[in-house]
C-alpha cells in the first residue's frame, strides 16, 4: 500500500538567492542543482497565480529539501506579494515554520551569531528553553526560536539521548542535521486531525498540552497553553498542528493569502489517489487552490510528478499534493 511522502517544504521569498544564502552560509544548505525559471503553464494554473512566473530554489539538509520561490512576475491580474506582519506573533493562525534538529545548540547559535548581532535576524524566544521534566513526551528537549531576514519563523530542535529519530544522533558536518516537521497555527485540533489523518493518510505522532514560564520563553507570549497533535509519515519531515488555547485573539489567515505573498508556506506531499482526494476534500474542511487535478505536461520533471493537486486545510495552510 502507498504510503504518504513529505517531498519538500518551503516558503516565498523576495530574492531568493539572498535567502538561499543565508541558509547555505549560516545554517549549513546546501543547493541542489537549480530549476529552470517556470515560465508560466500548468504550475502556474496549479498554485492559483495564472500567467505568473516562477524561481525555484531548492537546498537539502540531511535527507529533507527546502524549497524556497520567488514570484518574478505575478502574472495578468496578479497582485503584488505581501511582506510578513510586522507584529505576527506565535498564536496567529498564519504562523508556520520549519523546525531544523541540531546536535549542539551552542554550536547552531554561534554560527546565526553574526547575522543576529547585524540585526539580518531576530530572535522569538528569550533563550534556549529545556522543556521540563514534567512533560513526559518532550523532556529534556532543547528548542529555540527565531526570524530570517525576511521574518519566516524557524525553529532549531537538540534530542536528548532517550528522544528522537536515530538519525538525530548522529555526527554530521556540522550542527544541522535535518527538518524534523513543520508547524503550523490551527484553530481545531479535531478537525486538522480529520484533515491530516483521515483525508491524508497521515499517521498520529505526538499529543500533549505545552505551558510554563519555558513555553512562553519559547514562543514569545505570555500564559500559554498550546495543544500539539504530530502527524507522521513512514519517513521523513510530518507537520505538527499548534492549537493555542491560552492565550486567545490569534488571528486568522488572510482568506486572499496567496503564492506571492511572504507569509506564504506550501508543503509538497506525494500521495497516492488524487481523485479522492479531491472530491472529498470539502467535506473535511479544505479548499481547492487548483482548477481541479492538474496534469503538469512539459513541467512535470520540474516538479517531480505528472500530476498535481493544490488545496489548502481547514486554517488556509497550503498543501500541493503529487502523483505519478
Amino acid at each position: 500500500m502507498f504510503q504518504p511522502h513529505l517531498d519538500s517544504l518551503g516558503f516565498t521569498s523576495s530574492d531568493a538567492e539572498a535567502t538561499a544564502t543565508f541558509f547555505e552560509q549560516c545554517l549549513g544548505f546546501q543547493r541542489e542543482v537549480e530549476v529552470p525559471i517556470l515560465e508560466g503553464g500548468p504550475y502556474a494554473e496549479l498554485v492559483g497565480l495564472p500567467g505568473a512566473r516562477f524561481k525555484l530554489l531548492r537546498l537539502r539538509i540531511g535527507a529533507e529539501v527546502l524549497e524556497i520561490t520567488e514570484v518574478l512576475d505575478a502574472g495578468p491580474g496578479g497582485r503584488p506579494g505581501r511582506p510578513i506582519a510586522a507584529d505576527s506573533l506565535s498564536n496567529d493562525r498564519w504562523f508556520q515554520h520549519s523546525c531544523l534538529v541540531v546536535n549542539s545548540m551552542e554550536a547552531a547559535l554561534a554560527a546565526l551569531q553574526p547575522a543576529f548581532a547585524a540585526g539580518r535576524i531576530r530572535p522569538i524566544s528569550s533563550a534556549p528553553q529545556r522543556l521540563p521534566d514534567w512533560n513526559t513526551a518532550a523532556a529534556g528537549i532543547v528548542a529555540y526560536k527565531f526570524r530570517d531576514p525576511e521574518g519566516h519563523p524557524l525553529e532549531l530542535l537538540q534530542f536528548p539521548p532517550d528522544k528522537g529519530e536515530a538519525r538525530w544522533h548522529v555526527e554530521a558536518p556540522g550542527p544541522l542535521l535535518g527538518i524534523d516537521h513543520s508547524a503550523i497555527g490551527i484553530a481545531d485540533s479535531a478537525a486538522s486531525c480529520r484533515f491530516y489523518r483521515e483525508l491524508l493518510g497521515l499517521s498520529a505522532g505526538g499529543d500533549g498540552v505545552n505551558s510554563g514560564p519555558e513555553q512562553d520563553g519559547l514562543d514569545g507570549l505570555a500564559g500559554i497553553r498550546v495543544h500539539i497533535t504530530g502527524h507522521r509519515c513512514p519517513s521523513g519531515a510530518g507537520v505538527e498542528c499548534l492549537d493555542y488555547r491560552e492565550p486567545t485573539g490569534g488571528r486568522p489567515m488572510s482568506a486572499d493569502q496567496g503564492i506571492q505573498d511572504l507569509a506564504h508556506w506550501q508543503l509538497r506531499l506525494r500521495v497516492a489517489d488524487l481523485e479522492a482526494i479531491a472530491e472529498r476534500a470539502e467535506g473535511f474542511g479544505g479548499r481547492l487552490i487548483s482548477p481541479g487535478i492538474v496534469e503538469l505536461g512539459d513541467q512535470a520533471d520540474l516538479i517531480g510528478a505528472t500530476r498535481a493537486l493544490q488545496l489548502a486545510d481547514p486554517d488556509g495552510h497550503q498543501l500541493q499534493l503529487l502523483q505519478g
